[in-house]
């Protein structure tokens, strides 16, 4: 069984993967963490994250740099919008997220592109969205608990320019898929997102098996 969480930045798509990943018993990648770790060895490497080359020559990085706790900096987020625009980058990292949604027993994938692109057959499909302002207090929020004195409008401005990025690229752009169920987090509290998006992957389970 493959699960696709797709979604915006601060939607509540990881979180809600990482809870359907425990509730079904299902390993778990944040397909981000891969552009951010392409992200991270750009600035390590001093390259120009705008240059296609230089970016596609450091997307062959071991596993264990995802576990980086750098990869969670909001500076390493918005360079990851920039790095994931190239087409060949992209096309670098295809394969390993296709590896992992392919294992025995199945996967749970959380990106921007998971049920268009990396696992269109997924037999469960979520979008979860929630309004740009909401997406920038919670984001707000969290860097603010790290002690960040940035503002929630320029928080905004960087949420709004980012989905304009993901949305407006040529390859793999953050889309719905026509056959995911939509999930909208903007007034619903994380215990409550949770269980709505595990009633809609065992409702899309059960028309599967139906259907069988």
């Amino acid at each position: 069984m493959i699960i696709a969480v797709d979604g915006p930045a601060a939607s509540g798509k990881g979180t809600i993967a990482r809870a359907l990943s425990r509730h079904f018993g299902l390993p778990h990648l944040d397909t981000g963490l891969l552009y951010r770790a392409v992200a991270q060895r750009v600035m390590a490497e001093g390259l120009d994250p705008t240059r296609e080359a230089d970016v596609v020559a450091v997307c062959d990085f071991e596993d264990r740099l995802l576990e980086d706790p750098a990869l969670r900096t909001d500076e390493a987020g918005k360079l990851a919008s920039v790095v994931s625009a190239h087409p060949l980058v992209r096309a670098a990292l295809l394969q390993r997220q296709r590896r992992f949604a392919q294992q025995p027993g199945g996967a749970v994938l959380d990106g921007r592109d998971i049920g268009t692109v990396i696992a269109p057959d997924a037999e469960v499909k979520l979008f979860v969205k929630a309004t740009p302002m909401i997406r920038a207090q919670r984001r707000h929020s969290e860097l603010r608990a790290h002690g960040s004195k940035v503002s929630l409008d320029k928080v905004l401005g960087d949420i709004r320019a980012r989905d304009d990025r993901d949305a407006r690229r040529t390859e793999a752009p953050m889309r719905q898929a026509a056959d995911a169920a939509l999930l909208d987090t903007s007034f619903l509290s994380i215990d409550a997102a949770v269980q709505r998006a595990i009633g809609l992957a065992e409702a899309r389970m059960r028309i599967r098996s139906e259907q069988q």
